[in-house]
């Protein structure tokens, strides 16, 4: 018998063990998306829906696909064993995600559920093992997808049933529209279709065209981002670039924002001149890009979500449509070509307990700012977007503001209330960082990132055992200082901090009291510093006889 919290979803004729493991995961309810895609899905139709990010989509195709797959294998004993369904991701990490979400819902039917990720390129050979095996579910990028249909390690022409695109406007506009016109070659005529989708483009509208028989369109009424009791949405005006870099080190600095925070740029290079920025004032940081591998990315997201950094820069312009569309993949902005195409962090990875977003540089669309927005106030936490705008840019910045405005008109990007002029004590701190960080000092960090990645890769393991002489020039090779830190920058005197804030915030309140534990377990060693003088007892005199 189902668990009861999970009496939300029974009235679908679900599978009691898909009960139990939603029941497990504490959903009590299904979501909007949840609620009007499952029914639809398990009546056979093809779906086209939108909804907004973090709302539920992964489960809204997960559960009717274990249904389908359940009630088939259901059928009798004899029914063969197949790949019969496939779902398609822009992202090596968003594929990650789906295969664990997948894999939470079929927990108690894992016997007769398997599912498999063939989105690392770097490991097909184990790959080709597993889709040996046909497991029911395969989950990809469309490039791995289509290089095992080409090698012939995995055949879907007599045996696929149900196909899903998982962020499809993201597919074409990341440069997959190749892959996917040559992967649907390799499909059945009939099959059944799901397009997820957070917004609903050009993209989206031609690969309908191209995968769906007469669909069911799923335009859920409901903001593309919660609304304002959950999620507060602010814009600050900075006159100069310089602005920019003053503010967010008043922010971080004095602790006016608090918890974890994602850092959004528009480029790679930015994401290295802002880390080095911070350091100057031992603000750790972390760039989370796509030039990194996708064991060292899912790391950083690991070590983010267990709290042990609290702030991640993050750029999507390499996911994000307007920026890509009418390029080969891989070929990125100048400085950016090494980045790996199947890589992003605007969409598709599972942040845990974002506080805060902010848009260090203006979103390149308003999508753009939607897929930003959307990594925090997921579920039932509230959160925070704070969008920094120069002059220039007010009426790119008005665009977004034309498409997150409620049905009332009332907006929703409020003027955040800072005075800069209290802040004018930090600006030479923040001319004698920005200085540091030179184009030498960015491109130093880049490499020696890189040089890390090398040194402690398992894969190289073998290599540098047959080539000790290339790991010891490695391990030898002058060390990289990208940019001086000078440390004085990281403590903020008191007269520093402005008036209104003295009484609220001490940014260097821990490391005071860490100095004084020092000084204290000084002088309880020193005893020169220990002495005390106490005063001679007189002793009685004897009496003379």
């Amino acid at each position: 018998m189902a668990d009861p919290e999970a009496v939300g979803f029974e009235h679908m004729g679900l599978d009691p063990r898909l009960l139990q493991a939603v029941a497990d995961l504490g959903w009590s309810r299904p979501t909007l998306i949840q609620e009007k895609a499952i029914p639809l899905a398990l009546e056979g139709k093809d779906l086209l829906a939108r909804a907004r990010t973090g709302s539920g989509k992964t489960a809204a195709y997960a559960i009717p696909a274990l249904q389908l797959l359940l009630q088939r294998k259901a059928t009798g004993s004899a029914v063969e064993q197949a790949v019969r369904g496939l779902v398609l991701v822009p992202t090596k990490e968003l594929a990650r995600q789906a295969r664990s979400m997948i894999q939470q819902l079929a927990s108690y039917c894992a016997r007769d559920i398997r599912v498999a990720d063939v989105s690392a390129a770097e490991d097909s050979a184990s790959q080709r093992a597993v889709l040996m095996e046909k497991p029911d579910i395969v989950v990809g990028t469309p490039s791995r997808i289509l290089n095992h249909l080409q090698q012939d390690s995995l055949v879907l022409r007599d045996s696929l049933e149900l196909l899903v695109l998982d962020e499809a406007d993201l597919l074409f506009s990341f440069g997959f529209e190749e892959e996917l016109k040559g992967l649907l070659c390799h499909l059945p005529r009939i099959y059944q279709a799901f397009l997820m989708s957070a917004t609903f483009n050009e993209d989206v509208q031609a690969l309908k065209e191209l995968v769906l028989h007469n669909p069911v369109t799923l335009k859920l009424q409901e903001s593309q981002l919660p609304g304002p009791d959950q999620l507060r949405q602010f814009q600050v005006v900075c006159e100069t670039e310089e602005d920019k870099f003053l503010l967010l080190y008043a922010l971080l600095k004095l602790s006016l924002i608090r918890g974890k925070c994602l850092l959004f740029v528009n480029t790679l290079e930015r994401s290295y001149r802002l880390r080095l920025f911070l350091e100057q004032f031992s603000i750790p940081a972390c760039v989370l890009n796509g030039e990194l591998p996708l064991c060292s990315r899912c790391h950083i997201i690991s070590q983010f979500n267990k709290g042990f950094y609290d702030c991640v820069i993050a750029t999507d312009a390499e996911v994000l449509g307007s920026l890509v569309k009418g390029r080969r993949r891989g070929r990125g902005p100048r400085g950016d070509r090494a980045s790996d195409p199947e890589a992003g962090v605007a969409r598709g990875i599972d942040f845990h307990h974002v506080s805060a977003v902010l848009n260090f540089d203006l979103p390149p669309t308003p999508e753009a700012y939607i897929h930003r927005a959307g990594r925090t106030a997921r579920a039932n936490n509230p959160g925070m977007v704070l969008t920094f705008v120069l002059p220039t840019e007010q009426s790119h910045l008005d665009t977004i503001e034309e498409l997150l405005n409620g049905e009332n008109g009332a907006p929703v990007l409020l003027p955040y209330q800072f005075r800069m002029e209290e802040i004018e004590g930090f600006r030479y701190r923040c001319r004698d960082a920005m200085r540091s960080v030179t184009k030498q000092a960015i491109r130093e960090a880049r490499l020696k990132e890189i040089k890390e990645e090398l040194l402690h890769s398992e894969r190289l393991k073998t290599y540098f055992e047959d080539n000790p002489r290339d790991l010891q020039l490695l391990r030898h090779d002058l060390p990289l200082h990208p940019a001086i830190v000078k440390p004085h920058l990281g403590h903020v005197p008191d007269y520093l901090v402005p008036p209104a804030l003295r009484g609220l915030v001490r940014p260097h309140k821990k490391r005071k009291k860490l100095a004084s534990k020092k000084v204290k377990k000084a002088k309880t060693q020193n005893p020169l510093h220990s002495f005390r003088h106490r005063k001679e007892r007189r002793r009685p005199t004897a009496v003379p006889s």
